[in-house]
């Protein structure tokens, strides 16, 4: 099945930075431009110079020193690393063959093991793991600090497998080759060096790779623009040409669909996020496009072609009829046919002004939709059939809660994992078999007291009168006297949705102590599918931060809190949102924590993967600059405001989003002598952390600033 790209990942939500888009090990800035003239802190940018390294560790011992040095911060760090390393997890597989794969990080195993079980003994409390490749032992042999990225093994017997590892977490990585039944590497198999990009099996002996293949080889984005089919015992440079994208382009890679029956070769060509082309490749080499919109996103299994217009899709059909799909439906119909230029698409969902695709999953017979429903989820069950495709309930689903749905093996059978989760509710595994009830095999303990606490959803108007949700996780016995400690959280970007979910970093962070949390469902994001997306593109992005200033409002409005009392949290394009907060509305916070963010919006298209996100942002090299600097917060800045507490975080190793976003704007309150403090982790990529005591650490700073500066 089509899958996208590495580079077509969102930026990723760092939620507390506890969880879980230039090469690695990069040293400055890519595609430089002009410095402006008032930008007297751009030297930040060198990544690893000895004096903008100098500054980060002055800056870290400060913080440190500040919030790290208490009995209750070691005492929060500690449970927090214990919740991390806990035993008690759910350990989420992978079924590869007859195996099934997980991939886990513990007290002792601080990288993690790559491990392997059968069903039988994953049904039981304890399973018997064995181990696969122990990468804190493969560190110390080889004196390096891989953190994992992922394996695709070879089908159908999948005994070699290319394992993809990443130096301290950056998006950057090499993929090897593996021999799983000597478990060691493979001598002279193949082997991409350190890049963006990937490498995945044709056959035996072809795969193919897009990576950096030298001057010219990669976009402005830092990804691939070229991808080759490469034979086993031949040098990388004898690589063939499959597909060469245009130097603009974002990212261009290859995937070979091994479906027994249904085998199939395809390329994509993304131009940008939510912008891609797909093409059939020919035995001969000879490319065919699946020809619809590039904004319509594409997926292939089976003999099924599933589509997901974004914006109105009309088509004229064997009829002559014209049809005009809407923004956020789902259509089907047989590959083979479409191919040759027929129309004629089923309709498996048509959105209405409450309801989203969230996602689907397919089985050996079946197609599950995974809906929202006003931002909670909903399931439904379609088999397709001659003409109509037969529409079930799909039981499963929490009242305001989240499920997520994946297949366990969707040419072989009819069974799903399916997840069950909440704020307040710890989280469930469950084995699912179209038809039957579902079989409980997991369940995460409570990491945190919340007996005391209540869920509930609510509804702030923003400025132009658009309804705006929002999760509001409070104490029963809550007093609205306005003097509640409240974290509000948010992204707003790139069509993610942001749903219930059990954070229990966040219940002993946060709620245990009597904290107040919310998270706001914001215009920007996915959660009434693409119109919520769309609405706070370019020019309009400040209906985002109108929507998380609203429910910033609603919650003092309501007596909850008040501003003095009022946190937000953000990371990554949730980062800049927090930027927009600090510096455009910061008479409604007391407290803000900005993670790994996009600030400088005149340089981000300059620096590493910023390039990527232009259709999300705009150019700030053409007249975009007119509007885009209306929400770079590096430069809304004012030295004669006042602005609430603050604190920066972000990873040196951040290969997706430049640590000098952070260490600019940082750099720039301190001179002005505001309340700002900053931490830099040296790995942990775009993630912040590559372990999880440094997930610990980090999450300690933050929750400790936060109840420091919002409680009594």
């Amino acid at each position: 099945m089509p899958k996208l790209s590495h580079a077509c990942q969102t930026l990723l939500i760092s939620a507390s930075l506890a969880s879980t888009g230039l090469l690695a090990g990069a040293v400055g800035t890519a595609h430089a431009q002009e410095a402006p003239v008032n930008d007297t802190y751009q030297w930040l940018e060198d990544v690893t110079g000895d004096k903008p390294m100098d500054w980060v560790k002055a800056e870290n011992a400060r913080t440190e020193a500040e919030l790290a040095a208490t009995p209750a911060f070691k005492a929060l760090e500690s449970d927090i690393r214990t919740i991390l390393d806990s035993d008690a997890k759910i350990p989420g597989v992978q079924k590869i063959g007859d195996y099934y794969y997980n991939f886990w990080k513990d007290k002792q195993h601080e990288r993690g093991l790559w491990r392997r079980t059968t069903l039988d003994e994953y049904r039981k409390a304890s399973p018997q793991w064995e181990t696969v490749l122990d990468l804190d032992a493969l560190n110390k042999a080889e004196g390096e600090n891989w953190v994992w990225h992922g394996a695709d093994c070879l089908r159908p017997d999948y005994d070699r497998c290319l394992i993809a590892l990443s130096r301290g977490g950056a998006d950057a990585d090499v993929t090897r080759e593996f021999d799983m039944a000597s478990k060691t590497w493979v001598e002279d198999g193949f082997f991409r060096p350190e890049a963006k990009g990937g490498l995945g099996w044709i056959d035996r002996d072809t795969v193919f790779v897009y990576t950096d293949f030298g001057p010219g080889s990669m976009t402005p984005s830092g990804y691939p623009r070229i991808v080759k089919a490469w034979k086993r015992g031949t040098p990388l440079s004898a690589a063939e040409v499959v597909y060469e994208g245009q130097a603009e382009d974002m990212y261009i890679a290859a995937f070979h669909d091994d479906t027994p029956g249904f085998e199939r070769d395809f390329v994509s060509r993304t131009l940008a996020f939510y912008n891609d082309e797909l093409y059939l490749r020919a035995a001969d080499g000879a490319l065919a496009k699946v020809d619809v919109p590039n904004s319509v996103n594409k997926s292939v299994h089976r003999e099924w072609l599933l589509l997901e217009p974004r914006e109105p899709y009309t088509v004229v059909d064997d009829q002559d009829g014209e049809t005009t799909y809407p923004a956020g439906s789902l259509i089907a119909m047989d590959f083979d046919a479409f191919m040759a230029g027929k129309r004629d698409f089923t309709v498996l969902f048509e959105p209405t002004a409450e309801t989203s695709l969230a996602s689907h999953a397919w089985t050996r017979n079946h197609l599950v939709l995974n809906l929202l429903d006003n931002v909670s989820s909903k399931l439904e069950l379609l088999t397709p059939g001659a003409g109509a495709w037969a529409r079930a309930d799909f039981p499963g689903a929490p009242d305001l809660g989240t499920v997520g749905i994946s297949a366990v093996d969707p040419d072989e059978s009819d069974a799903l994992w399916m997840t069950v989760t909440s704020y307040l509710t710890p989280t469930t595994l469950s084995l699912v078999e179209v038809g039957k009830a579902p079989e409980p095999l997991k369940s995460m303990p409570a990491f945190f007291d919340a007996s005391n606490g209540v869920v509930e959803q609510h509804f702030a108007t923003s400025e132009d009168g658009t309804r705006v949700p929002y999760f509001l996780v409070r104490p029963r016995d809550l007093e609205r006297n306005g003097k509640a400690p409240t974290l509000l959280y948010g992204y707003g970007g790139f069509e993610v949705s942001l749903t219930p979910g059990y954070s229990a970093t966040v219940g002993k962070g946060w709620l245990e102590k009597g904290g107040v949390y919310a998270v706001a469902n914001i215009r920007g994001g996915g959660e009434y599918g693409p119109k919520w997306h769309q609405a706070a593109l370019k020019a309009n992005r400040h209906k985002a931060y109108e929507d998380f200033a609203a429910v910033a409002r609603d919650l003092v409005a309501s007596g909850i809190t008040s501003p003095g009392h009022l946190g937000a949290q953000g990371g990554s394009n949730g980062g800049l949102l927090m930027g927009n907060m600090l510096t455009q509305y910061p008479e409604l916070f007391g407290a803000i924590v900005c993670q790994v963010p996009l600030l400088d919006m005149k340089r981000y298209s300059h620096l590493l993967a910023g390039a990527s996100w232009m259709a999300e942002y705009g150019d700030p090299d053409t007249a975009d600059w007119s509007f885009i600097k209306t929400f770079s917060p590096y430069h809304l800045f004012d030295a004669d405001k006042q602005y609430p507490a603050t604190i920066f975080m972000t990873s040196t190793r951040d290969d997706r989003v430049h640590p000098g976003h952070a260490r600019k704007m940082a750099a720039l309150m301190l001179d002005a002598d505001k309340d700002v403090r900053y931490y830099e982790n040296i790995e942990g990529g775009h993630g912040g952390a590559a372990n999880n005591a440094q997930a610990a650490h980090m999450s300690a700073l933050a929750f400790t600033f936060l109840w420091e500066e919002l409680a009594e």
